[in-house]
């Protein structure tokens, strides 16, 4: 009796087997759906260019209702001038700016893209010495020093954007978001650059101590004596 009970289960378990064979599911196809009637859990996908009788042009891909903005995105109403330059300036705000991680992320990003784009003219260390002004164009002035350290970083954005002088505009090359983290590439090379060379001269040196400089000069005909009790010196000729 056990013989034939172990018998029957086994025909059982192979026919079990071969029927989980048969019908084992394919990952890639998609499951089988039963739809009873006009049923909204399916809904046949449109290409972006695909044409679409649902819309009253016929097109899939539609506009951007007039005055919104996509998520991300800053609105830049801004013309091509020095003028609309300085507005940009003072109502931009550096979206990777307001965390040091964020702008040291951003500024990474940044040398990719400006070892790429902005070499060629401005050098990779930014001082306007690249290839196409070592060989005769005009050079740019230098990122590290004068009127580009104390431009705001929206004044750099609306140069990125529209250009400047013999620079082009980047907008098309560059989205938004890579232009600010160039920006952000560009306040890391000014702060690790050496600060520039005053134009005082000798203002921070004392008068007596440039007499003492003066004096102290092969040939010179003039001889300090030791200064008076007031600070002051006296001067005799040989």
């Amino acid at each position: 009796m056990m013989s034939r009970l172990n018998l029957f289960l086994t025909v059982v378990l192979v026919m079990v087997l071969a029927l989980l064979m048969l019908v084992r599911v394919n990952h890639s196809l998609p499951n089988y759906q039963i739809i009873l009637g006009d049923d909204m859990t399916y809904s046949p996908a449109y290409g972006a260019y695909a044409p679409n009788k649902n819309f009253a042009d016929g097109r899939t891909l539609q506009n951007p209702v007039a005055g919104t903005l996509a998520r991300g995105e800053q609105r830049f109403e801004f013309e091509s001038t020095p003028e609309d330059a300085i507005v940009a300036g003072e109502q931009l705000t550096n979206p990777f700016r307001s965390k040091k991680s964020e702008s040291a992320a951003a500024a990474d990003r940044g040398a990719v893209v400006f070892q790429a784009f902005c070499t060629s003219c401005h050098g990779s260390e930014g001082a306007g010495n690249g290839p196409v002004a070592m060989r005769g164009f005009p050079p740019p002035p230098s990122l590290l020093t004068g009127k580009s350290r104390d431009m705001q970083d929206g004044q750099l954005f609306h140069i990125l954007t529209y250009g400047q002088n013999s620079m082009p505009t980047f907008a098309a090359q560059l989205p938004p978001d890579r232009r600010w983290d160039v920006i952000n590439y560009i306040r890391r090379l000014q702060q690790d650059a050496p600060p520039p060379a005053t134009q005082e001269g000798s203002a921070g040196v004392s008068a007596a101590e440039q007499v003492n400089a003066s004096v102290s000069e092969p040939g010179s005909s003039i001889q300090a004596k030791p200064s008076k009790a007031d600070g002051t010196t006296e001067e005799s000729e040989p």
